[in-house]
């Protein structure tokens, strides 16, 4: 296996020159059968005794890419190491033949004479070494037992090193890669804060992480949009000035912590649109450059504000789940755009604490994903203060305020697809749609105190006012004074789309917040009582759903009419907002479009939202699960094509 390590990029020690300054490890990177990878600065474990020492040292190269195998096996042979390599070639992508040059094999069963009988199989793949643990004649342990998977071994110590696959986030989804920082936190792997840099992203080997009961989602690779804060990271709202003005945080917000406690290994900070704002591609991204979205000809706006969460997403096969937040859309936006599944929960099911609010009566933190199932695991794990269902609604309304499917719908259309699948639904629940008008049901039933005369009228301006009285008092006044304060008198940059909210809600006379609050309760209350109400069997007496994304076409090389303004009104998006009540996003197809870019046929994805009652969120993830499992819908990929070409 000689010449596996192609290039060492970075070698540095600790070492004190002449001037006392000290120079300390931050870790190596290298290449091992033409992939990059990473060598964290503190091993994990090494080799135990003076013997397995001296044997390290006849190793060729400095880091020695090597494989642990731990084994049940009473005899270790040639069709055990075929088998091993067989399911780690399909299960991990970090782990490589490349890291054949050595093995050593951990046995982890019961019989007190373990043996390893590799002859053929060895020679032919070029292993130069097998080192065995104690358990067996002439074995030695490390100081650390560790996992199977894929290290690197420092010939001149004996210490191991765990291995982390380098990628490059083409997709400018990301801020920056983390990795784990040993003395507690995390710490930056590489920055991309211009935009102008491509981050590169590290994952650690799958092959390290077993699922538990106590941790669920052992080994599941997570980004975090940055307006979370985490232990040791700067959160950047998608402001260089803020990101400069603050220190890394001292403490990991309480919703990323509960991830991580599943199991779930943290790998970067995505980028949001600027302090979580609605922003359009190229036309408002200033500070940072918008994130690509992967889907159709590669030219598509992915939605905000967790863009960068929802984009990583549908880009990376090596990203499992990303955590954005929703405010008024924010992550059904970049859900229905990017075609994944992603979700807005009851209002209040996770902790928003350490996280830069826009309007703490409204913010929301959700989870995005390319599998239902896997989404259902996490959406348990995380949402746990919620009562877990089986029974599933007898009720599927339509509201034909939103949702207008011709009849017949034209084949090959986002109405035929949706058509189609609300008819699987209706198979697969036993019943038959209703159609209802939300805004008559208003209109017979609204409270008799509240002269509004539609629900637009009632909720005209709430959602703007809210959001803009919430953020002025809590993020923009204090940012901009500590900004000035540290910068001799000057103002920070801000987007337009912020500065114009902002703008707005300075000029909002007293009383307006009240004022929204109170609106927005009536609309909660006769929503509960009117529309979807709370079942004991089924937890919702029906789901509503409405389209998210129909496949139309946002091309971020293109600039809006007009420029950013204040999102006023209702609509479908704002049912959740209002009432408080879940709004998940599923994938269900895709259209055909003729690309401008490509100057061919490509496909966008086709999105539905589903809104069931307050906190009957696991109900909706056990259906979404069931539905997979029923094949009515499907896990999506990455890459241009929700299922593939």
């Amino acid at each position: 296996m000689a010449g596996v390590v192609a290039l060492l990029l970075v070698t540095l020690s600790a070492i004190h020159v002449a001037s006392g300054t000290s120079v300390q490890s931050t870790g190596r990177t290298l290449t091992v059968g033409g992939v990059s990878y990473f060598a964290p600065p503190v091993p994990v474990s090494s080799l135990h005794n003076s013997a397995a020492l001296t044997f390290a040292k006849k190793v060729s190269g400095e880091l020695v890419p090597f494989s642990v195998i731990l084994t049940s096996a009473t005899n270790f042979n040639d069709a055990a190491l075929e088998k091993t390599i067989a399911e780690w070639s399909t299960t991990d992508d970090v782990w490589s033949k490349a890291f054949l040059s050595g093995i050593y094999l951990s046995y982890n069963g019961t019989a007190l004479l373990p043996v390893e009988t590799l002859g053929s199989t060895q020679a032919r793949l070029g292993i130069d070494f097998v080192m065995l643990s104690k358990k067996y004649t002439l074995g030695f342990g490390l100081t650390v037992d560790l996992p199977s998977g894929p290290y690197f071994l420092d010939s001149s110590t004996g210490n191991i090193f765990e291995a982390y696959r380098l990628y490059s986030d083409q997709q400018q989804s990301f801020v920056y890669g983390t990795i784990p920082n040993p003395n507690g936190g995390f710490e930056v792997l590489s920055a991309g804060v211009t935009g102008a840099a491509t981050p590169t992203v590290a994952v650690p080997s799958r092959l390290y992480f077993t699922p538990t009961a106590e941790k669920p989602l052992a080994g599941k690779r997570l980004a975090v949009k940055d307006i979370y804060d985490v232990a040791g990271l700067h959160t950047g709202c998608g402001n260089r000035a803020f990101f400069d003005l603050y220190p890394a945080k001292n403490t990991t917000a309480p919703a990323v912590q509960r991830l991580l406690d599943g199991g779930m290994v943290l790998v970067g900070k995505t980028k949001t649109s600027q302090f979580a704002n609605g922003e359009s591609a190229t036309a408002d991204w200033i500070d940072l450059h918008a994130p690509y979205n992967p889907r159709g000809d590669g030219y598509q706006d992915g939605s905000s504000s967790s863009t960068g969460s929802g984009t990583a997403v549908a880009a990376y096969d090596w990203l499992d789940f990303a955590i954005g937040s929703d405010t008024g859309g924010s992550m059904r936006g970049p859900a229905g755009a990017n075609g994944v599944f992603g979700n807005r929960p009851s209002h209040g099911a996770v902790s928003l604490d350490d996280v830069m609010p826009l309007a703490p009566e409204l913010d929301t933190g959700g989870i995005f994903s390319r599998d239902a199932r896997l989404w259902a695991t996490a959406g348990h794990w995380w949402y746990d203060n919620f009562t877990s269902f089986t029974s599933f609604p007898k009720k599927i309304i339509i509201p034909t305020d939103f949702f207008s499917i011709d009849n017949p719908p034209v084949p090959g259309t986002s109405d035929a697809i949706y058509n189609d699948f609300i008819t699987q639904l209706e198979g697969f629940l036993d019943v038959s749609r209703t159609k209802v008008s939300v805004a008559g049901i208003w209109n017979a039933t609204k409270p008799a105190n509240v002269s509004a005369p539609s629900l637009s009228a009632l909720l005209q301006t709430t959602y703007a006012d809210l959001i803009t009285l919430d953020q002025i008092a809590l993020v923009a006044d204090p940012f901009i004074d500590a900004y000035k304060a540290a910068h001799g008198g000057q103002s920070p940059f801000i987007n337009p789309a912020p500065l114009a909210r902002w703008a707005y809600g300075r000029a909002l006379p007293a009383g307006r917040k009240d004022a929204a609050i109170a609106n927005k309760a009536v609309f909660m209350n006769w929503w509960a009582s009117e529309v979807v109400r709370a079942d004991e069997e089924t937890c919702s007496d029906a789901v509503l759903l409405y389209p998210q994304n129909a496949g139309h076409t946002a091309y971020r090389n293109t600039y809006p009419g007009t420029a950013p303004g204040v999102p006023l009104g209702f609509s479908a998006g704002r049912i959740a907002v209002h009432g408080e009540v879940p709004d998940m996003v599923i994938p269900i197809g895709e259209v055909p479009y003729n690309s401008t870019i490509t100057g061919t046929t490509e496909f966008l994805p086709v999105t539905i939202s589903f809104i069931a009652a307050k906190n009957c969120d696991l109900m909706l993830f056990n259906l979404f699960a069931a539905l997979q499992d029923a094949g009515i819908i499907k896990p999506v990929v990455t890459g241009s094509r929700i299922w593939g070409a």
